[in-house]
């Protein structure tokens, strides 16, 4: 099995690097909303997962499979329910929770068929969000949100202090968190989630059901 450190992996984005380390090696693994399947490979190839995806995008799942990922396509709002219970060791949703219509029913539903689900999401609550806001008195636009308020793929706007109300609502529990700052690195420290919410441009979270 390719470790984690290997310098062929280099390029990965340091937040799917931070996600593939939660996963138990051998594990049943959904990835929702996988793309053309970057964080799917790295987890084949790093920690040995039974891995399937689905993705909305026909592009993404045309990719993914000449990858020869196990990938179909499928809406996370509407095609979760065909899942049985439990059926995954862990269920992923990376940088896409924000985008889904019926966010609170797609972690509920995550939460049904994995038995930890491992959510990662930019942090609307960051400081450079606010100043904008504050000074320009204008939606932002930065290289962590590209998009213009009329175009943007991001429905619901959330923070991280936002997400962790709603897995308390849900009934989930934190096990771990992971908070990145504006350079894509993990912050070393731990801290209260006001700080967090405050200087993290992104987060991780692991979370199992109560």
């Amino acid at each position: 099995m390719t470790d984690l450190l290997d310098p062929i992996l280099s390029d990965v984005r340091v937040d799917l690097k931070e996600i593939a380390a939660l996963v138990e090696p051998g594990s049943r693994v959904l990835d929702i909303g996988c793309g053309d399947g970057d964080l799917l490979e790295l987890l084949t190839r790093t920690r040995d997962v039974d891995g399937r995806g689905i993705e909305l995008s026909q592009r993404g799942v045309n990719d993914a499979v000449a990858r020869g990922l196990s990938v179909i396509q499928g809406d996370a709002d509407s095609d979760l329910y065909q899942y049985p219970d439990q059926s995954f060791d862990y269920v992923i949703l990376s940088q896409t929770i924000q985008a889904t219509r019926n966010t609170k029913l797609v972690l509920q539903e995550m939460l049904r068929i994995g038995r930890r689900v491992i959510v990662s999401l930019p942090n609307f609550g960051h400081y450079d969000v606010r100043l904008q806001l504050m000074l320009r008195g204008r939606m932002p636009v930065s290289k962590r949100l590209p998009y213009s308020w009329y175009d943007t793929p991001n429905i619901h706007f959330c923070t991280i202090r936002d997400f962790v109300e709603l897995s308390q609502e849900v009934g989930a529990t934190v096990e771990k968190a992971l908070a990145f700052n504006g350079a894509a690195k993990k912050l070393p420290f731990n801290a209260p989630w006001w700080v967090w919410n405050l200087i993290a441009t992104q987060a991780v979270f692991l979370l199992s059901g109560r």
